[in-house]
């Protein structure tokens, strides 16, 4: 498994995490080792308040309360990402699609050693008269 998180302050200064987790997982797992790694770094630089945007609906549901698991490994990381929010005055969790994600993506791919996704280029949608 490998995660990116990105982290940016109200000064501009920028904070960037790009590593390979040892042991094997699933991508929910990733992408909450991930978030529990992002909220740890906000944390550490002093963030009272954070808006975080995410690209995994299932993490986001989970640790917001709007859904459940019983799978032990992520009941795990799910609690822990709730424990680190409470260390926030504030904070938001927003879904964003995936392709809005590409900056964290390509982090997670550095650290498992893959290459960058090729960008996709969309076509303006045709329309109907």
């Amino acid at each position: 498994m490998g995660i990116g998180v990105l982290l940016f302050a109200p000064d501009a200064r920028r904070y960037e995490k790009s590593e390979r987790l040892p042991g094997n997982g699933c991508n929910n797992a990733a992408e909450l080792h991930a978030l529990c790694a992002l909220l740890e770094m906000a944390v550490a630089a002093g963030a009272k308040r954070l808006l975080v945007h995410g690209d995994s609906a299932v993490a986001i549901r989970y640790v917001s309360g709007a859904g459940a698991t019983k799978i032990e490994p992520l009941l795990t990381l799910v609690i822990s990402a709730q424990q680190w929010l409470e260390r926030f005055d504030d904070v938001q969790l927003l879904w964003i699609p995936q392709h809005r994600n590409n900056q964290a993506d390509r982090l997670s791919r550095l650290a498992l050693g893959l290459p960058d996704r090729p960008v996709r280029v969309r076509k303006p949608k045709r329309r109907c008269r």
